[in-house]
């Protein structure tokens, strides 16, 4: 019998993520069948994915025309939609959690975006999502913003499973790895059970090229145009370098020997912007051992049905990986310049979400008001 794709690369150590979640996916249990036939073993969300699911259909009349009629704002009304249909996907992978203890089964929901600069705002709104929430099993999302860094460490230390997010350079994710050994210190001295603790780390993959590609395509060259495409899977390679080492210091092993889990790198914006490229470049490329892909449902279906894996695509790659990265610079292409634009765009994007839903439900409150 011939294993599907998606077998395969939960049998090479992947674990796939949907990175989805709707009432409707919910509701249908179009997402209990995911995880029987495609092998998906944990969601990720963040604002535009409610502001897409909010505002599509009318799953969500009823609790809008309800918390109208109880005079709620718009805010608390959100907080309600999303913590519910995040604690309701809790329970939908609560076996897979009890299967992997906790490894895997998990359910992101990220802090309101606008704190994405503010750590005492983002501890207090991450430690109130997880008390509403409510389940073993959900990870509160923190951007790794130079703000976030202190904010990821407090929340750890609280014993709060935490997904940063937001990751897209080397040196960023130093410090997010920091961050999380710093936070797990703490939750031991805070008498914290660390086998409880998880986290994963976020790095952004497709973005990547999106900004690179652009500006190789200004330059023009031959060279330049032998490099389009290469700059994503190299970065993650080499973020995959990065895991690798800070998990095998002294620092560490005094944690894994208390109990401590590493924090799984995971690849996010796994979906390929440019149709020229294999609609699976950004999964196939980037397989090892103990890492997460979260795939948008288009790239989870072209996994599915025709991904070639072939084992550990990322051991041995890193000469290649930096050879990338160097013939980027030699042709002027700042890697610091890019990043930091990546950063700034993903904040600014998942702000003006935000700020969409928000203003979407605060219509949708209104109108039921006037139809009550």
């Amino acid at each position: 019998m011939t294993t599907t794709p998606t077998q395969q690369l939960s049998d090479a150590g992947v674990s796939i993520w949907l990175d989805d979640l709707s009432r409707q996916r919910l509701s249908s249990g179009g997402l209990r069948k995911l995880i029987e036939e495609k092998n998906v073993v944990g969601v990720t969300t963040n604002p535009s994915i409610f502001h897409a699911a909010i505002t599509a259909g009318s799953d969500y009349d009823a609790v809008i025309a309800e918390k109208a009629a109880q005079g709620a704002s718009v805010e608390e009304t959100v907080f309600e939609i999303t913590t519910t249909d995040v604690a309701d996907a809790c329970d939908l992978f609560a076996p897979v959690a009890a299967a992997t203890k906790g490894v895997d089964g998990r359910v992101s929901i990220e802090v309101d975006p606008r704190l994405a600069w503010d750590t005492e705002g983002t501890i207090a709104e991450a430690k109130h999502l997880y008390k509403k929430v409510n389940k073993d099993n959900v990870h509160i999302k923190i951007p790794a913003t130079l703000e976030g860094l202190a904010a990821i460490t407090a929340t750890l230390a609280e014993g709060i499973s935490v997904n940063v997010t937001l990751i897209f350079s080397l040196e960023r994710y130093r410090a997010v790895i920091n961050a999380f050994q710093s936070g797990l210190e703490l939750a031991k001295e805070n008498g914290h059970d660390l086998s409880k603790i998880h986290s994963v780390a976020s790095f952004f993959v497709s973005r990547v090229d999106t900004e690179i590609d652009k500006r190789l395509d200004a330059i023009g060259t031959d060279e330049a145009k032998a490099l389009k495409g290469k700059a994503g899977v190299a970065n993650a390679r080499l973020a995959y370098q990065v895991y690798e080492e800070l998990f095998s210091t002294e620092r560490w092993a005094v944690l894994a020997e208390a109990g401590a889990l590493p924090q799984r790198p995971l690849w996010a914006s796994t979906g390929v912007k440019d149709p020229s490229y294999p609609d699976t470049l950004y999964v196939t490329e980037l397989v090892a051992a103990g890492v997460v892909n979260t795939m948008p449902e288009k790239t989870l279906d072209a996994t599915f049905d025709h991904a070639v894996v072939t084992g550990d695509t990322i051991s041995g790659t890193y000469e290649e990986a930096n050879g990338v990265l160097n013939a980027l610079e030699g042709l002027g292409i700042s890697y610091n310049d890019v990043v930091a634009i990546l950063e700034s765009e993903g904040l600014d994007k998942f702000v003006a979400s935000w700020k969409e839903l928000l203003a979407d439900v605060e219509g949708a409150l209104a109108s039921a008001r006037k139809a009550s």
